[in-house]
């Protein structure tokens, strides 16, 4: 094989789930020693594309080549086997096993009928010291950096010694640090051979990590550019398939109502904030991680416990102690994690819809299943969720995921909508839709929080912005006087 033919081939390829085509013959080629961004809004089909490389799936149709071979992986095992693996968004350690208990789990080394524990231990610390991570083998997981989770992922792939690894949003929970460290593994990758296929939602890293971008829309490659060095609006217009003008809509001017006043709030990770929400004003919330961000609108939303303070809604004193004080008083939350706190990802989408709306789509204390499709099926469409209602939530993209969490809790008309990372592993399509819908909502007169460790996003949506700094509020920043470099300043204040 020349340094040109490619490792990996995929010929028309395509993919059904039942009468619905999401992937519409995809042609694809990976080489050794490269990296490949492959990009596309959620439900693009990107997913797709690498769980049938992976072996999570099957193809509907169309042929697939590995190492110049007819290569058909029948379950991700296979797929390990051959030297294909993928390292998912959402990692899959075990926390009280070992780091190489970890790396070998289902596949433990044996000697003379038991678990060769030293064995493992050696092939881990050559793995993980072939990406520069200096530590014993034998310490447990729990503890570790996220960061440094995902370096024991790859190690585990780099024990099989694979040859192409695909990255599925890798950065998304990462610090800017491990983001870096992650960066020097893969051009230590690439100068080895391994073929990589990155997918990210962050354009910005692209012109860093790929060498070459393949942009999908709609379960179809639309766009190849053959270098990483391509404008970000070039990139985002290829996704979406339309000319985009600005990112972020145009903020409308909030009202003279104060709908929501928080004073002398004070929990475990905060104390002493004080701020008011006007209706109809989107207010930001900015910080390091750690900061306090998280801590102080859960505690707001009766998710954690409030030590001392008030909450006030529309002049009333609320300070919920649970999620259902608040909701019933007209505060509702979207959580960071959408998978875990957000939705049940084995229901339907109209079960989770229905779920926050049980009062909506019940009579006399029956629920009806017609009741529940109609009233799902009208917010599916208002919000443009890419799914039908009796589809299980956990096969969405994640924008889609997002969307429904979106409308299960705006389909109650809430007072307050509380966004925490509302755009977190989303794609920019994804995001300009979620952007439109709190613009709406702030139309409407709904008081909206949006907390964000994206300072573009946060500056971006927001009439004014307050700044969190070790637990503390370090002060708030009209619109015309946020920028980069004051909230910076008083985030490290």
């Amino acid at each position: 094989m020349t340094s040109r033919t490619p490792v990996l081939t995929l010929r028309g390829v395509q993919k059904s789930f039942g009468p619905i085509q999401v992937l519409h013959g995809m042609d694809l080629d990976i080489h050794a020693g490269e990296v490949v961004a492959l990009l596309g809004e959620n439900g693009a089909g990107k997913s797709t594309v690498s769980n049938i490389i992976s072996g999570t799936i099957r193809p509907s149709g169309g042929d697939m080549t590995w190492l110049g071979a007819a290569y058909a992986p029948a379950d991700p095992r296979s797929a390990m086997d051959a030297g294909v693996a993928m390292i998912h968004q959402e990692l899959k350690l075990l926390p009280d096993l070992s780091l190489a208990e970890n790396i070998f789990l289902s596949r433990y080394l044996m000697k003379g009928g038991r678990i060769d524990r030293r064995g493992m231990e050696e092939r881990a610390r050559a793995g993980m010291q072939r990406l520069g991570l200096d530590m014993s083998p034998s310490r447990l997981v729990r503890g570790l950096s996220t960061g440094n989770q995902q370096l024991v992922e790859i190690a585990k792939a780099l024990t099989l010694n694979a040859r192409l690894l695909i990255f599925d949003e890798p950065t998304a929970a990462l610090g800017g640090e491990e983001t870096q460290l992650l960066f020097r593994q893969i051009e230590r990758l690439k100068a080895e051979g391994v073929g990589i296929i990155y997918i990210s939602h962050r354009l910005e890293e692209i012109r860093q990590i790929a060498d070459r971008i393949v942009v999908m829309r709609d379960g179809a490659k639309v766009k190849e550019f053959d270098s990483a060095d391509v404008p970000v609006r070039s990139i985002v217009e290829a996704m979406v398939g339309r000319s985009l003008e600005r990112m972020f809509p145009a903020i409308p001017a909030p009202g003279e109502e104060t709908v929501l006043e928080v004073k002398a709030l004070t929990g475990g990770a905060f104390r002493d904030v004080n701020f008011a929400v006007k209706a109809g004003e989107i207010f930001g919330i900015a910080g390091l991680m750690g900061a306090g961000r998280t801590e102080l609108v859960r505690a707001m939303t009766g998710a954690d416990p409030i030590l001392s303070g008030e909450v006030r809604l529309e002049g009333r004193a609320i300070t919920p102690r649970n999620p259902q004080e608040a909701i019933r008083a007209g505060m509702v939350l979207v959580p960071e994690d959408r998978k875990l706190q957000g939705l049940v990802l084995d229901h339907s989408i109209a079960e989770n819809i229905a779920y926050a709306n049980l009062d909506a789509v019940s009579r006399q204390g029956w629920i009806s299943g017609g009741r529940v499709a109609r009233f799902a099926d009208d917010f599916i469409a208002r919000f443009g969720v890419k799914g039908r209602g009796r589809q299980n939530a956990g096969e969405l993209s994640g924008g889609n995921q997002q969307k429904v969490v979106l409308a299960k809790w705006l389909a109650r008309q809430p007072r307050v909508v509380v966004l925490d990372e509302p755009t977190r592993g989303i794609d920019v399509g994804a995001r300009s839709s979620i952007y439109d819908t709190i613009m709406e909502l702030a139309r409407s007169g709904v008081a909206v929080i949006v907390v964000s460790s994206d300072l573009e996003e946060v500056l971006g949506v927001s009439n004014r912005v307050m700044v969190m700094a070790k637990g503390r509020q370090a002060g708030i920043l009209d619109r015309d006087a946020a920028n980069d470099v004051s909230v910076m300043e008083l985030a490290t204040s």
